[in-house]
């Protein structure tokens, strides 16, 4: 539940904000009329993110045992890649976001209803795409539905919050700060994901290593359990891991932790004569 929370709260806000960053700026230029395309382009959005869920739901559940293996693993690598991507990405561009945003709806609306709408679309697909994928990926890594799906519905119903009360100056956020924690969090998750997938592909038969067990504690401490699927779902521990997954969580979450948290480059100017 935890870990849906926090990916749905995250993308859910980032989405939100840049919706809102949008409608202000047509509102705010009198060009309300404008809006209809605008959330035209959310709804395409939205939909095109449910479908890609539905889909990825669809073909885990139609395929062969062997199949799922193949098609989890896989598609848990490519969501750690996308979230990792976008935690940096998010990073390098937050400062700038409300600006490029501007600059880009000002020159679509000068193009027509059309360019308003798709540029809304990309915005909020590339956030509703990427939580889609990384969401299915999560909830095969927990094997359970009840709690991440809870956890899921008030992710987002905090994050359309938060984004309508920023909207109106009803909340001050310090986005800077929420960025950079929930960033560290979603590495968190993200490192339990890839070992998720590591796993899957150890089963398939791809990656050596698959009985040779750092720990096994299902004797003492069932994969059920409450303890077992709380830290399944944060911190990506398995009853049995593997070495080649403790080795993967480890050079991931440290490698990329210490990367995103490194303090940004200063650039030197020379100095006046």
């Amino acid at each position: 539940m935890l870990s849906t929370f926090v990916i749905a709260l995250r993308e859910g806000l980032e989405a939100s904000l840049i919706v809102g960053i949008l409608v202000a700026y047509l509102v705010k230029t009198n060009r309300r009329h404008h809006l209809p395309a605008l959330w035209t382009g959310v709804s395409a959005a939205l939909a095109m993110s449910l479908a890609l869920g539905a889909f990825l739901t669809f073909t885990s559940a139609e395929l062969s045992d062997r199949g799922e293996e193949l098609f989890a693993g896989t598609t848990s690598f490519i969501a750690v890649a996308l979230v990792t991507w976008m935690v940096f990405w998010m990073k390098r561009t937050a400062r700038g976001l409300k600006q490029e945003l501007h600059g880009k709806a000002e020159a679509a609306v000068t193009t027509g209803a059309f360019s308003l709408a798709a540029l809304a679309f990309f915005a909020v697909a590339r956030e509703g795409l990427e939580t889609s994928l990384f969401l299915y990926s999560n909830f095969q890594s927990v094997g359970a539905f009840s709690a991440p799906t809870a956890g899921l519905i008030l992710g987002l119903t905090l994050a359309v919050l938060l984004g309508i009360g920023i909207y109106r100056s009803a909340i001050k956020l310090n986005l800077g700060k929420f960025f950079t924690y929930s960033g560290v969090a979603l590495i968190v998750v993200a490192a339990g994901v890839l070992s998720y997938g590591i796993h899957e592909l150890q089963e398939f038969g791809i990656l050596p290593g698959a009985e040779a067990f750092v720990w096994d504690t299902t004797s003492w401490l069932p994969k059920e359990s409450f303890i077992a699927a709380f830290l399944g779902g944060t911190v990506g521990f398995d009853t049995t891991t593997s070495w080649l997954q403790l080795f993967g969580w480890l050079t991931y979450i440290g490698f990329t932790l210490s990367t995103y948290l490194a303090p940004a480059k200063s650039v030197k100017t020379p100095a006046s004569a």
